[in-house]
């Protein structure tokens, strides 16, 4: 089922593949979509389009790290704008230990946090609001940003590039069932799109 689900996604234009991967990674800080879907699976899909030719690689890392560092920046001033009423939010209302924990790290390790949380999908998510309602200053949080995104971003897309060729690998890391929905998201954006072609 899977290599089917991996064939029908390379079989996507590279232009919308990009701007797939760029909107999920976007949102998973900024809209808190990492909630329901991991950024770091719409990556290694990347990579895997790369592997495959489908797009560049250097194109597929150039649209990861700036929709991650930009999706962080607007989760950051999010969470500056709300302050402590972030964590009241209904998104994160139901994990209050884990929201705890997460600030207790942020206290702890600074900085440091933003980077590491880009390798947790839970911190990944909520990471950049609680450094934007610590009063984090922007600049600051921006090098962490930057940082965090570049590193996070090279792994996955060079895990999706380099295990292209063993579909034990990319089912490992990307999972059946997120396979799956980035494969629902693909035609349904497929759709709209052929749709508003014969509208128009």
């Amino acid at each position: 089922m899977l290599q089917r689900v991996i064939d029908l996604l390379l079989g996507v234009p590279p232009a919308l593949a990009l701007l797939i991967i760029a909107a999920l990674v976007f949102g998973e800080a900024a809209l808190f979509f990492g909630f329901v879907l991991p950024g770091e699976t719409a990556v290694v899909y990347g990579g895997v389009l790369a592997a495959a030719g489908k797009v560049s690689v250097v194109a597929v890392l150039a649209v990861v790290v700036l929709a991650a560092v930009i999706g962080d920046s607007v989760g950051f001033e999010v969470g500056r704008r709300l302050g402590p009423r972030i964590v009241r939010a209904p998104v994160l209302h139901n994990h209050p230990d884990r929201v705890a924990a997460a600030q207790g790290y942020l206290r702890k390790r600074g900085g440091r946090a933003v980077v590491m949380g880009r390798f947790t999908a839970f911190l990944r998510a909520v990471m950049p609001g609680l450094a934007g309602a610590s009063r984090m200053p922007y600049p600051t949080f921006l090098a962490f940003n930057v940082a965090g995104g570049v590193l996070w971003g090279t792994a996955c897309v060079l895990l999706g590039f380099f295990g292209a060729h063993s579909i034990s690998t990319v089912t490992h890391y990307l999972g059946v069932t997120s396979a799956v929905v980035i494969a629902i998201i693909v035609i349904g954006i497929i759709w709209a799109w052929h749709r508003r072609s014969r509208d128009v």
